[in-house]
C-alpha cells in the first residue's frame, strides 16, 4: 500500500520559513520524479519544485531563489525549504510522485510525466 505522507506545513509571517517533508511508504522513489504541487481554491494545482533521480530539479518562476527542493533516498524523504515566504505562497501543499524520471522543459517545477501517486496536502499560510 503506497503512501504519501507530507507534514511541515503551518502558519507563519511574510518573510518566514517553512520545512516541508514527504514520507513515502510502500515503494522505493529513488527513480522516479517526485514533486511538490500547490493548490488554492477556484484555481488549478500547479508545480512548484520537481527533483529526479540523478539530482536534477525545476522550480516554478514564482519560487525560483527562494525554494530548495531535495530529498534523502535512504530514508525515502522528500523535501520543500521554503524561505522568504510571501502571503501568495499561501496553499495547499502536495508531494506527488511521477511516472517516469524526466523533469518537464516546458513547465518549471513539473515533471514531464504523468502523477502516479499523490499525499494528502500539507496547509501553509502566510500572512
Amino acid at each position: 500500500h503506497v503512501q504519501l505522507v507530507e507534514s511541515g506545513g503551518g502558519s507563519v509571517q511574510a518573510g518566514g520559513s517553512l520545512t516541508l517533508s514527504c514520507e513515502v511508504r510502500g515503494y522505493l522513489f529513488r527513480g522516479y520524479c517526485m514533486g511538490w504541487y500547490r493548490q488554492t481554491p477556484g484555481k488549478e494545482r500547479e508545480g512548484v519544485a520537481a527533483i529526479v533521480g540523478d539530482g536534477g530539479t525545476t522550480y516554478a518562476d514564482s519560487v525560483k531563489g527562494r525554494f530548495t527542493v531535495s530529498k534523502d533516498n535512504a530514508k525515502n524523504i522528500l523535501f520543500l525549504q521554503m524561505n522568504d515566504l510571501q502571503p501568495e505562497d499561501t496553499a495547499m501543499y502536495y508531494c506527488a510522485s511521477s511516472w517516469g524520471d524526466e523533469l518537464d522543459n516546458r513547465r518549471g517545477g513539473n515533471c514531464a510525466r504523468e502523477i502516479k501517486y499523490w499525499g494528502q496536502g500539507t496547509q501553509v499560510t502566510v500572512s
